[in-house]
This record gives C-alpha cells, structure tokens and sequence, in this order.
C-alpha cells in the first residue's frame, strides 16, 4: 500500500517504518509525529521538514554553520588531505582535503540523552 501526500510517496510496501519494532524514526515518522503532536495536517508537515532540512542543507553547502539554540548546531568541518592504500591495487592514494558535514548538540540535549540510557 502506497500513500501519496502531494505526489511524494511516505510510506511503500519497500520502505515501511521500522519505528514499532525498532529504535530508528524515519522522516515519515518524524511528519507523523509532528502532525499528530500540532493538529496540523501532514502534507503541510511534510513540506515544512523538507523545506527544513533543504534550508540546512544548502547552508552548509555554502559553508555557512546552522545554530538552533536549545538543540545543536550543524556544522561544517574541514578534513586535511591524507594519503592512504589502495589494498586491491597496492598502491598509495592521496586524498584530498574535503568538507564534511556534522552535527553537534548542545550540552542539556547529550545529558538528556545520556540520562536516557542508565
């Protein structure tokens, strides 16, 4: 079974969420949640989360960090360039110096986290 919301598939028979058997939330799960929390319909919830994460994601392509205050910040980090072995070849590589993105939370958010577990 399929569900549509604007032509963008939530759920198919391929991906079902695992979020009832699982620790795992997916962005479905996410707009789910989101909408049953606020009274506000899905496909609203859906393009708010995506226009999210593109916003952020496009921040950081742009080598811009993103701060939300009270959750963590994503942020881009540097990596030097390194060589390395080619194991099947058995020859050096180099690469190259790259930009990766992170994230990292705020402290109250990895105590609440930890705090969790115990």
């Amino acid at each position: 079974m399929k569900i549509y919301l604007n032509d963008i598939p939530l759920h198919s028979e391929k991906c079902k969420s695992k979020s009832n058997n699982s620790k795992n939330m997916t962005k479905a799960d996410i707009v789910s949640e989101i909408a049953r929390s606020t009274g506000i319909e899905k496909a609203t919830v859906l393009r708010t989360v995506e226009a999210f994460m593109d916003s952020v994601k496009g921040s950081l392509a742009k080598n811009q960090n993103v701060y939300l205050r009270g959750f963590g910040s994503f942020i881009v980090k540097g990596r030097a360039q390194k060589t390395a072995r080619n194991i099947s070849k058995n020859t050096t590589i180099v690469i190259p110096a790259h930009n990766i993105p992170a994230f990292k939370p705020v402290k109250s958010f990895v105590s609440e986290v930890k705090a969790k577990v115990k």
